[in-house]
């Protein structure tokens, strides 16, 4: 992944595309900083993360730029977040991750929300880095209140 990414980074400074450049620039600096402060090699998984992360961090701020209406920042940060999601894969459908739950819920029969840190904890596992933990868990706390 951090090879690709270097080289992606490597082309567009080839090709004279100072907008993903940019945004190249900024992901490797996350990962490098991510780096220090592990002190370590990242693996695949936590560069998934950092980069999911970025773009959490994008989307929060399209957000609070379309509140105010400012479309020229909201249009750059969907683009920053296009490239970045490019280096994710594949989020799982909805009706994939319904069925992971639904599995769940079937082996560990949680009865309230007191469960639901073991539940999360094995959808956790099941999904991985393929989907988006906090619409998971939304959707399992939905389950277990009902």
């Amino acid at each position: 992944m951090l090879e690709q990414i270097n080289n992606d980074l490597k082309e567009a400074l080839k090709n004279g595309d100072k907008f993903k450049l940019s945004v190249l620039r900024m992901l490797k600096s996350s990962i490098q900083s991510e780096q220090i402060n592990k002190k370590g090699e990242l693996t695949e998984e936590e560069i998934i993360a950092v980069i999911k992360k970025q773009v959490k961090v994008r989307k929060a701020s399209r957000d609070e730029y379309a509140s105010y209406k400012r479309d020229d920042l909201v249009a750059n940060l969907n683009a920053e977040i296009e490239v970045l999601n490019s280096y994710l894969p594949e989020e799982l459908s909805e009706e994939e991750i319904n069925n992971i739950i639904a599995n769940v819920f079937e082996e560990v029969k949680p009865t309230s929300l007191k469960d639901m840190g073991v539940v999360m904890k094995k959808v956790s596992a099941l999904v991985g880095v393929r989907a988006d933990m906090s619409e998971v868990s939304k959707k399992i706390k939905e389950m277990l209140t009902k």
